[in-house]
């Protein structure tokens, strides 16, 4: 029995290993692919990309381990079966249930390995690559100076030049326009050539030009007022400008500006967050009849007031007792009072929102820290008896099944969860349906693996469907 449960987990150790691998490299690619524009040409070190491959990978476990399981477990049981080693366990009087325990033991520690994972190092992944994307995704790019272009990277600068050599060094036809604030004037300057590079401590870009001139323009010197300006004009052989880099150093943002999303927090500060908030909306919605209160002059007179019982109002209209000037005072007072209403509670009805909608957020990340787990073990209750039925092992039919059966979890998993955001269902509801849809295919599935079930035997279809039409076209001839 040993012997047969050792065969059955190497048997899925090895594809389960290389399709998480491969998984995991395809969403990186996708990730590379979707924010490409942010990370080329901005002059980023190596170890810098490395770290945000890093933790963007680390964020994709949640969806590239579901998919590995079904995966794996659909090719492990298909390639038993292709190679008749389900049916010499079957003769050895061991079902296909029974010889399921190892598996189930594996998965039931992934799944745990999983709550873990999501609940105390995928908060910190979060809060690392959001961080990581948010300085690179600022950043500036290095490519300062590009030709024939007005290039203003330079805070003051409008940089053009209209040429470069292939060294990227070597300028022709350059040409500068400087604003200087502190005096309110343009300086302009041309050059036919330069040469462009950095200071040793990559602080300045320094611009050394030739054969130029240099325009000028300064208010007028002379005591009184005179709108004219002085303009000066110099000639040089060689000059040099040094320009600021200070902008396009990368700038590393403060961990706690992102700590309040709801992505970055565990299992505990999730629910203590959902505690704070919802004492938050309890006292608001305790303060709004009070907040009313006030506008409503019903509440400010007394109910055993002598003139209220002495008050006699018609049934047909409450006004008709009242003068003309009385009921245009009281329809105004009356206005002027629903519309304070009015605001008062446009006001509140949209805070109220905004706290249910952050309850909400908060109860779905709770529950997705469990349905991982869940979702392990759903999609390995598909895969293996579906492998177990297919009788295919490989990547050709499993990987089409298993991606099938992944894109199903995952559109249902999205739904729910936008849904549960929206408030169009609960959290609890939007968060597990995809679970509870995909737990009785599975259940089913097991049901049919273990009767031996032809459920994808395409020559039993295909001799039905024969059948059918033969009785058909006997009934019609006769």
């Amino acid at each position: 029995m040993k012997k047969i449960h050792l065969l059955i987990l190497k048997a899925f150790i090895r594809p389960f290993i290389s399709t998480f691998l491969i998984v995991m490299f395809v969403l990186l690619m996708l990730f590379l692919w979707k924010y490409i524009d942010d990370i080329i040409g901005k002059g980023f070190q190596w170890d810098t990309i490395l770290q945000l491959m890093v933790y963007a990978s680390a964020t994709n476990v949640a969806m590239a381990l579901p998919l590995s399981v079904l995966l794996s477990s659909i090719m492990t049981y298909g390639t038993l079966g292709e190679n008749y080693e389900l049916v010499a366990i079957k003769a050895a009087g061991v079902s296909v249930s029974r010889a399921l325990y190892p598996m189930i033991i594996v998965v039931t520690m992934l799944s745990i390995g999983a709550f873990l994972f999501s609940d105390y190092m995928l908060p910190v992944a979060n809060l690392k690559f959001n961080n990581l994307l948010w300085d690179v995704r600022n950043q500036k790019a290095t490519a300062l100076v590009n030709v024939n272009v007005f290039n203003k990277s330079f805070p003051g600068y409008t940089i053009r030049v209209g040429g470069k050599d292939k060294d990227e060094h070597t300028l022709y036809d350059i040409m500068i326009y400087q604003k200087n604030k502190e005096h309110n004037n343009n300086n302009v300057v041309f050059a036919k050539q330069g040469e462009m590079f950095k200071s040793p401590d990559n602080s300045f870009l320094i611009l050394k030009m030739r054969d130029g001139v240099r325009y000028e323009e300064s208010a007028n010197s002379q005591g009184v007022y005179n709108p004219r300006e002085i303009l000066t004009r110099f000639r040089f052989k060689e000059t040099e400008e040094k320009l600021s880099l200070g902008d396009f150093k990368m700038k590393h943002t403060d961990e706690n500006e992102f700590k309040g999303d709801y992505r970055m927090m565990s299992s505990k500060q999730l629910a203590h967050m959902f505690t704070v908030v919802k004492k938050s909306a309890d006292s608001a919605l305790a303060l709004n009849f009070a907040q009313i209160t006030p506008y409503i002059r019903y509440f400010n007179m007394l109910h055993k007031s002598e003139e209220v019982k002495s008050q006699k109002v018609p049934a047909n209209h409450i006004l008709s007792s009242f003068s003309v000037e009385q009921q245009l005072t009281a329809t105004v007072n009356a206005t002027a009072e629903a519309n304070s209403i009015k605001d008062i509670l446009k006001t509140q009805s949209s805070a109220f929102r905004e706290r249910n909608s952050s309850l909400r957020r908060y109860l779905v990340e709770y529950q997705k820290k469990f349905t991982l787990s869940a979702a392990c073990l759903v999609l390995f209750l598909i895969g293996a008896p579906l492998g177990a039925i297919i009788r295919k092992g490989g990547l050709g039919l499993p990987v089409v099944i298993s991606v099938v059966f992944f894109l199903i979890y995952h559109i249902i998993t999205t739904i729910g969860e936008k849904s549960a955001n929206d408030g169009s269902v609960s959290p609890f509801l939007g968060t597990w349906i995809a679970i509870l849809i995909l737990t009785p295919v599975g259940i089913f599935l097991s049901y049919k693996s273990a009767n031996d079930s032809v459920l994808f035997d395409m020559e039993l279809y295909k001799q039905f469907f024969v059948g059918l039409f033969k009785r058909r076209h006997n009934s019609v001839n006769v």
